[in-house]
């Protein structure tokens, strides 16, 4: 619903300059802001201009209607024919850009045989109480008795207007400069975080590389003694020297204990440090199932207690060999069964694999019934030199470098490893490997 509050006839200069005071005196008592009531006169002021420069009968009406969401000022410049003449044109061109510019919304309408056209402009108003009929005639009672001002008086008041919005400019100015200023302060810190960055990238490359050469020359150099201390204690503990008392069987058995868990800690270490380096390089071949489970079956049966664990081997179905390195799938699956044995006191641990046929995947899986893994525990097994606390593990103890070097070693096959766990049920270990070797492009070697 519309409401009139004032209607102006725009004759002459001196009306457009009416036009302007009426329409920042309307928007004022409406309720709009300094710089919204400046903004509202002069679209009106100059859409009001061109309309008197067409030549013909003009008017401005102010209208209180309904928005969407709120109410808004609608001013309709109205004049009897268009703009004749190019400057006149012009003009129009540009009171209306202006209009679109400091206007909510603005449309142009021609029509007539004599080319009258209408500008209706619109300016939602502020968030408040909506204006009420009383209220609205209020306003139109005070228009009606404030007497309009002289071109002096419009002059001054556009001067002032000219002022302030300079001074609010200058300000902004201040403000954009200062926050140019911290922008450029706040670039130079990120290039120079970034310069950090890369600075500490590159030392931690060049550290890695260290730790990798020193991993491998010390595991290189470790062995040799290593071996020769396994070597010899077994020739004592064969006899071969003579007759060992019993604290010295204990202590011989301690020694060769003690230096097989360092070779397999210097191996691990020496396994690592290869794939870091990239100098292990797989080597894919067809592979059998069932052969490699029974040669698996052989070389796990001195870790069985038959007694209270049962190692089961169960091949699902695969009847035809598949690509892949079989030395690297055999350290991983030693590795899971191991661990599977080490863990369970009573049940079994059995292997499976199976070939999923929508992805074309083969799936090896060690499942035991032993002390199971807490959810928050899941990840942390897969980080180098990290075990988590059991009375079983402090008493069977590892490298914890075994599940990390499985999950490296299968993704040289192009495979993953996954675990799933229950505490007190046991422990799934699952390795998904293509069924053919993903050769590399050869871009790419």
């Amino acid at each position: 619903m519309s409401q009139r509050i004032l209607t102006v006839a725009i004759e002459s200069d001196t009306d457009v300059v009416l036009v302007r005071q009426r329409a920042r005196q309307v928007s004022a008592l409406l309720g709009f802001a300094k710089q919204d009531q400046v903004r509202i006169a002069t679209a009106v002021s100059e859409v009001a201009r061109a309309a008197y420069a067409s030549g013909g009968g003009a008017r401005a009406a102010f209208v209180l209607a309904d928005g969407h969401t709120r109410q808004q000022l609608e001013v309709t410049v109205h004049a009897q024919q268009a703009a004749a003449g190019s400057e006149a044109a012009a003009m129009a061109d540009t009171a209306l850009v202006t209009a679109h510019r400091l206007m909510d919304g603005c449309d142009h309408d021609a029509s007539g045989s004599a080319g009258a056209f209408a500008v209706r402009m619109r300016k939602a108003l502020p968030p408040q109480v909506p204006i009420s009929p009383v209220k609205l005639a209020q306003i139109s009672a005070e228009l009606a008795s404030t007497p309009a001002g002289t071109s002096y008086e419009e002059v001054r008041q556009q001067n002032q207007e000219l002022v302030e919005t300079l001074a609010e400019l200058r300000e902004r100015q201040e403000d954009l400069l200062s926050l140019t200023r911290e922008l450029e302060d706040t670039n130079r810190g990120i290039v120079a975080l970034y310069a950090e960055i890369e600075d500490k990238a590159e030392r931690l490359r060049r550290a890695d590389e260290m730790k990798s050469r020193f991993l491998s020359n010390t595991s290189h150099e470790l062995r040799t003694p290593l071996s020769s201390i396994r070597a010899l204690s077994k020739l004592l503990l064969d006899r071969m020297d003579g007759e060992l008392t019993e604290e010295q069987e204990h202590q011989v058995l301690l020694i060769e204990r003690t230096a097989t868990e360092m070779s397999e800690l210097v191996n691990d270490l020496l396994d690592l440090a290869k794939i870091e380096a990239g100098r292990v390089e797989p080597q894919p071949e067809p592979v059998v199932i069932d052969n490699m489970f029974r040669a698996l079956k052989g070389m796990m049966r001195p870790l069985v207690d038959t007694d209270r664990v049962e190692l089961v081997f169960e091949n699902e179905g695969i009847t035809g060999p598949f690509e892949t390195d079989e030395g690297l799938l055999s350290q991983i699956l030693r590795n899971f069964i191991s661990n599977a044995l080490k863990f369970t006191e009573q049940g079994s641990v059995r292997v499976s694999a199976t070939h999923e046929l929508e992805s074309d995947m083969l799936r090896f899986a060690v499942t035991d019934t032993g002390i199971g893994i807490e959810a928050e525990h899941l990840q942390l097994i897969f980080e180098e030199f990290t075990q988590v606390e059991n009375p079983l593990q402090r008493r069977s103890k590892g490298t914890g470098l075994g599940l990390p070097l499985c999950r490296r070693l299968a993704e040289l096959l192009g495979g993953r490893v996954e675990v799933s766990s229950r505490p007190g049920v046991g422990s799934t270990f699952v390795l998904t490997l293509p069924r053919s070797f993903p050769h590399p492009a050869p871009d790419e070697t």
